[in-house]
């Protein structure tokens, strides 16, 4: 391994499974001093599996939509450490419905654990950071974001859940704009990988399974490099971007952009409005599908 995180403490959140294992494993691996963040016991296996490879972690329980717990959690990274250089914020649930079978819970969870939950420990992370630059201490600092294609391009069924990853989209472009003053980047993944998410989406089981032999495309350890990198100090010049990962794959995702117009002095009447919205729709480009449309 480079060492690209060398001596960096990194929070991981939802670092119990899936892709937040694997992000973990990768920075402790890389140098990193790592917090597990979860909900349940595996954080604690996971960094009893780095610690006995011979790198540093520390798991702490907790539900990172709670603010206070995000604030604690943030802080449990500087007690054990005396630093925080980067966040990466990771845990997220899914409830797949249908619009008109989705019940209150369903969206309530969803927006919960996965939108509030990137928002609060990047809020307490901000503030430290913040803090150490108006004390005029230097700051190198990174927040990695989660969101998905579901939230860039829409899917079926994830109403609730693209709804929640276009936010985390917004707020990787937004909190990357007020926090450059103070040498914090923020950027996102949308990855497509095997977890025990997708695993358990009808859909996506036969694209995820393992093969018999050779690269294993689907695994969640394919998107841990690109993770590890925008959580180094090597990435200090990018910022406000959303990189999608599969496999072998990296792209950079073009969010919304200023597309063609039509300009009044006055003023539109409603019988002018609509030859005016199809001639726009004959030069835009055609928008991504929606996934499972």
């Amino acid at each position: 391994m480079s060492g690209i995180c060398r001596d960096r403490v990194v929070v991981v959140t939802g670092g119990g499974q899936g892709l937040g294992r694997e992000h973990a494993l990768a920075l402790a691996a890389e140098g990193a001093r790592v917090v597990v963040n979860d909900l349940g016991e595996a954080a604690k296996a996971v960094a009893e599996e780095i610690g006995a490879a011979g790198g540093t972690a520390v798991a702490d329980l907790g539900d990172v939509s709670d603010w206070g717990y995000a604030e604690r959690l943030i802080g449990r990274a500087v007690d054990e450490f005396g630093a925080l250089h980067a966040l990466v914020n990771n845990a997220g649930v899914n409830r797949d419905r249908m619009l008109v079978s989705m019940t209150e819970a369903d969206w309530d969870l969803v927006l919960k654990v996965d939108l509030k939950g990137h928002a609060a420990p990047l809020r307490h992370a901000a503030a430290y950071w913040r803090e150490r630059s108006k004390q005029g201490r230097p700051v190198d600092a990174r927040i990695v974001n989660t969101s998905s294609g579901a939230g860039l391009m829409g899917s079926v069924g994830q109403g609730n859940y693209g709804a929640a990853k276009a936010g985390i989209a917004a707020l990787t472009v937004i909190a990357a704009a007020e926090l450059a003053r103070y040498g914090v980047t923020v950027n996102a993944v949308a990855p497509s990988a095997r977890t025990p998410m997708t695993e358990a989406v009808a859909a996506f089981a036969e694209k995820m399974r393992a093969p018999e032999s050779g690269f294993d495309a689907p695994h969640p350890g394919n998107v841990s490099p690109l993770v590890v990198w925008l959580a180094s100090a090597e990435s200090g010049d990018v910022t406000g971007r959303v990189f999608e990962a599969e496999g072998g794959t990296i792209g950079l995702a073009d969010g919304w952009q200023h597309g063609p117009q039509r300009v009044r002095d006055r003023r539109w009447t409603p019988d002018e409005v609509g030859p005016a919205v199809r001639g726009l729709l004959t030069e835009a480009p055609s928008p991504a599908p929606v996934y499972g449309a």
